[in-house]
């Protein structure tokens, strides 16, 4: 989505690829400390950061510890600190993290952290595809999922924006797809360091429980009952936690709205719509699947079948209305999925999309596909196919679903 910039910043061209971009979108957010511990297909991403730092393009302590676990603990401890913090990870790094992943949105640190998402094991697997990301939705983290190597260079401080907003205080986690983006090379446009330092201002990272040895504090109280601390407390942690998550959807839109007015790069920052005007059925993509979904649909248009797109960008917190809104005029809604909801049979992102949609009384009929998994190639060809069901869904035909797009590659 493109509109005029009010301010024209110069910036310098590169060549790179998702996991560089993810680097330079890091060391322009000025992070104090970074922890790293590589894990394909993130490896990459910190060994450049790494880089960075020796050769002094980024002024920042780095720690290479013995562990996922090790790395949120320690970027803990410097947040509480007051320290502006960045890491990236990946699949069974993730899974390894998960104890201090949990306990970061309730401390309310507002860090972020780059998920290069991953199909996960068992069968034993070290490609691209979202299970990861999509697994830990519930934690109470942000998450943003790019779909080009540009848009995640830009996202990394957009996500600063929003999480250390003093209506938000909550971390966020960049997602984008292992092997397609991260090892993709692509231009990306990097904007100047100036530019970056005036869009995020002063940090003023943890105001709200900065620790200081002239002003001790407790951090994470227990709260069982003892000494009058009850459950009373921590429900007012967890209120805390959903308002600020609720609130972070204003946050987010703002945070995009002056990245673009600085920059020239206006990107959706809830959802994105494709040819959505006069669309009676649609596709809902997130992460680098869209730009063949586009392609499907521009190729649909060709055929006269008014077909439409609405991409996802924030997933957490869910924009519910926005894509209620979005699709509330389509007959019928495909919802294309790089990962598997186990309990409901069907996608995640398909399982959303159909809570957002129960409150339209013309109950629109969605359809589920699961595609990308493993590192599979998600082509215009598969997106013609998804199209072509929700067209018969659209006219009245019951399918069973999901649908596996790829259950017949070789």
């Amino acid at each position: 989505m493109s509109a005029p910039a009010t301010l024209k910043a110069t910036s310098r061209t590169m060549v790179i690829d998702g996991n560089e971009a993810a680097a330079w979108g890091a060391a322009l957010s000025r992070p104090d400390v970074v922890a790293v511990y590589p894990i394909t297909p993130q490896s990459s991403l910190v060994e450049y950061l790494a880089k960075f730092i020796a050769e002094g393009k980024m002024d920042a302590e780095l720690m290479d510890v013995e562990g996922e676990h090790s790395v949120l603990s320690v970027l803990h401890g410097a947040c509480l600190a007051g320290g502006r913090t960045y890491s990236a990870t990946s699949a069974q790094g993730l899974a390894y993290m998960f104890e201090p992943y949990f306990r970061t949105p309730g401390l309310r640190l507002p860090m972020v952290v780059s998920l290069v998402t991953r199909d996960s094991v068992t069968p034993c697997c070290v490609w691209g595809g979202q299970q990861d990301a999509m697994t830990v939705k519930e934690v109470g983290w942000i998450q943003m999922y790019c779909e080009t190597q540009q848009e995640i260079c830009d996202s990394i401080p957009i996500a600063y924006k929003v999480a250390e907003h003093a209506d938000v205080m909550l971390p966020v986690n960049v997602c984008h797809d292992g092997n397609y983006l991260s090892y993709g090379v692509a231009r990306v446009d990097l904007p100047e360091q100036e530019v970056v330092d005036a869009f995020l201002g002063e940090k003023n990272v943890n105001w709200h429980a900065c620790l200081d040895p002239e002003r001790p504090m407790a951090v994470d109280p227990l709260t069982g009952g003892a000494g009058g601390i009850g459950p009373s407390t921590f429900v007012r942690y967890r209120k805390g936690q959903c308002a600020g998550m609720a609130a972070a959807l204003d946050v987010i839109v703002a945070a995009h709205e002056d990245w673009g007015r600085r920059t020239g790069r206006y990107w959706s920052p809830l959802i994105e719509d494709y040819r959505m005007e006069d669309a009676e059925v649609a596709l809902v993509t997130i992460g680098s699947m869209t730009g063949a979904a586009k392609d499907a649909v521009d190729d649909a248009r060709l055929d006269g079948r008014k077909v439409g797109l609405v991409k996802i960008k924030t997933f957490r917190p869910f924009p519910a209305k926005v894509i209620a809104k979005a699709l509330s005029k389509v007959k019928a809604v495909g919802v294309v999925d790089r990962a598997v909801n186990f309990g409901w049979n069907c996608g995640p992102v398909f399982q959303e999309v159909l809570a957002a949609l129960y409150a339209n009384p013309t109950r629109v009929p969605l359809i589920s596909f699961i595609g990308g998994l493993a590192g599979a190639d998600i082509t215009p060809e598969h997106f013609g196919r998804a199209i072509a069901d929700t067209v018969r869904v659209a006219a009245g035909e019951t399918m069973s679903s999901p649908i596996w797009l790829n259950e017949f590659d070789q």
